[in-house]
This record gives C-alpha cells, structure tokens and sequence, in this order.
C-alpha cells in the first residue's frame, strides 16, 4: 500500500529565461482537498513546445507565475472530497489542459484557466485538481502513453472535428511529425480518411508510412508541396483539412494544397525559416476556412478517449525516459 509524504517534489516556474534558469525543482506541502477536488498521483507526465515557451517566456497566452510547470499528466486517483461524485479512489485519470475548457465554444474565462500556465501543473508527484479536470485514461494505454492526451492528443482532435468533422473518404494534410500531427494521422486513418503526409528526413519517411500514411512528400527536396499534395487528391480538388503547424515557414504552401471548401486548422508556428504568408484575403479568393486551434474541450476530450480505445490508437513516444528529478534535463533535451 502506497503512503503518502507530507511534502512532495515539483518543479515550479519562478522566472522566464532562455536557458530555464527560472525553472525549479522544490519540496512543497501536498495541497489540501476541497470538497469538490481530487488528489492524483502523477504517474507520467510529457512535455510539449508550450512548456517550453512558457519557462523561457515567450508564451503568447495567459501567463501567472510563479506557476507548478507542465500540462500533461497521468495518474491514479488516491483521494476524492466529499462532495466529488465523478471520481473514486484507484480511477486511472488524464489532465485537461484548459482546466475551465468544459463543452461548448472555448472562452476568454476558459483561456485563464490553462495547466502550467495560470494554475500548477504536472510536474510535480501530487496534484489536487478539480473534480471535471480530469479525464478517464483510455484502457489500452499506459499512464505513460495516456500522459500525452492532453495538449497534443485532444488539439488534433479538435482540428479533425471541432468545426466540421472529418469524413471517411476525405484527405487530410498532416504537417511533420511532431505529437499534435502523428495524432492527427490516425485520427484521421480511424475516420476512414486519406492521409497525406510531409517531413525532411528518410528515417520519418519509413514512419509516417507504417502509421498509415497513404503519401508522404519530403519538403526538402519538393519547395512545391503544397502543389504536389493537391495533385494527389481525387481530381486534383485539394485537401479537405490541413493541420497547419508550421506557421510562416508553411501557410504558403498548405494555402496551395487546400480545396475549396477546406479547413486549415492552424495550431502552431514551429518551422525554422520564414516564408511570404496568405493574407485574411485569400481565405476568401481561395474559399477555405482558416481557424485557430485551442486545445479541446473536456467533452471533445471524452470522445477522442473513446475512438482510441476503439481502434486501438498508441501515441508514439520518444525514447527517452526522464525521472522527475531529471525534468530539467528533459527539457534542453527537447530543444537539442
């Protein structure tokens, strides 16, 4: 039988830099339970390029530090207020990133209520959270598989079905291989849809084709891409949606790939170089929805949960493996 400490580990954001300085490992009391909270504890957490922006400071959302760092997390359920019906001792749980982020059309309120951002995270041994921030970890999935659900997993939820679900038949352009994108894929091959995929490298070319992938384009050797995946749609009519993670480096040419009609759920901005990018304006010459992607809901969070365990879907994890104590460690090693 597990006892618990008085105090725990955590690792707390005190102060932005570049080098993570400001990121601290610390004991702290473990957090009192209100009547409607549930203690967890963290069995796995996993990182991803928000934690980072947000220890060096450039994080472009609702920021309160200091702040408990992470949002990504998996555990057991070891204590539940009196008042908290959703949740009993042993239950197998995730994190909600947007912690306020329930059902419905995300909020300015909900957006102040982000995991490692406005309200302590993830890393940390304990957490106290409230009853409807968590989420049933998928019975086929570790907890250190279920860790990465929250940020990346649900975000490519919401791009394939926040607006206009995708639909079997369809085409969906997935942007490299970073978590919120290889999600997509097989979201996207569980729907019944095509993929198409791009990278630079041969090693990932291998990858993104046992995960699926129906075509994959090397970026590298192709500056048209855009034009290249839209000639491999039926008719040459375009992708159907786009998971635009890019940013500058690739709306050009993910505007290029895109039919009339399409979605381009725009998520993030992580390409290196800089490229001439589409005005407001062409969204409407070339009529295509652009949308920004927040996450998802607890409710969207519900759903993806389900179609994992009903496919049988396993994030791919990178093979390094961190202690908590080692957590600054894993975080240079993420920006290598």
């Amino acid at each position: 039988m597990h006892t618990m400490d008085a105090n725990a580990k955590q690792w707390r954001v005190v102060n932005t830099d570049s080098s993570f300085v400001g990121l601290l490992l610390e004991d702290a009391p473990i957090p009192k339970l209100g009547e409607r909270d549930v203690l967890v504890r963290i069995h796995a957490a996993s990182l991803n390029f928000r934690d980072l922006m947000i220890a060096r400071g450039d994080y472009p959302f609702p920021l309160e530090l200091p702040v408990v760092a992470g949002s990504d997390g998996a555990g057991e359920v070891v204590a539940v207020g009196d008042k908290v019906t959703l949740w009993n001792k042993g239950d197998r749980v995730v994190t909600l990133m947007i912690q306020g982020y329930l059902y419905g059309p995300y909020t300015t309120a909900a957006a102040q209520t982000g995991l490692g951002a406005s309200i302590d995270g993830t890393l940390r041994q304990y957490g106290v959270f409230a009853e409807w921030g968590l989420v049933r970890a998928p019975r086929n999935l570790t907890y250190r598989e279920a860790s990465t659900l929250t940020c990346a997993g649900v975000t490519a939820w919401n791009a394939l079905y926040g607006l206009r679900p995708v639909r079997p038949g369809e085409t969906v352009l997935v942007l490299g291989t970073g978590g919120v994108s290889i999600f997509a894929l097989q979201f996207a091959k569980a729907a019944g849809a095509r993929v198409i995929a791009t990278t630079s490298s041969d090693d990932k070319v291998a990858l993104l084709r046992r995960l699926g992938a129906d075509h994959v384009i090397k970026y590298s050797e192709d500056p048209e891409w855009g034009t290249t995946a839209k000639a491999l749609t039926p008719g040459g009519q375009g992708v159907d949606h786009v998971i635009e993670v890019g940013g500058a480096g690739t709306l050009q040419q993910s505007q290029k790939a895109i039919k009339f009609e399409g979605v381009m759920s725009v998520i993030g901005a992580v390409a290196k170089e800089s490229r001439p990018m589409p005005s407001i304006l062409d969204s409407w010459i070339n009529t295509y929805t652009a949308r920004g992607v927040a996450v998802g809901s607890r409710e969207m969070m519900e759903d993806m949960v389900g179609a994992i365990e009903a496919n049988d879907i396993h994030p791919l994890i990178d093979g390094r493996e961190f202690s908590l104590e080692q957590a600054k460690d894993a975080f240079h090693y993420f920006v290598r």
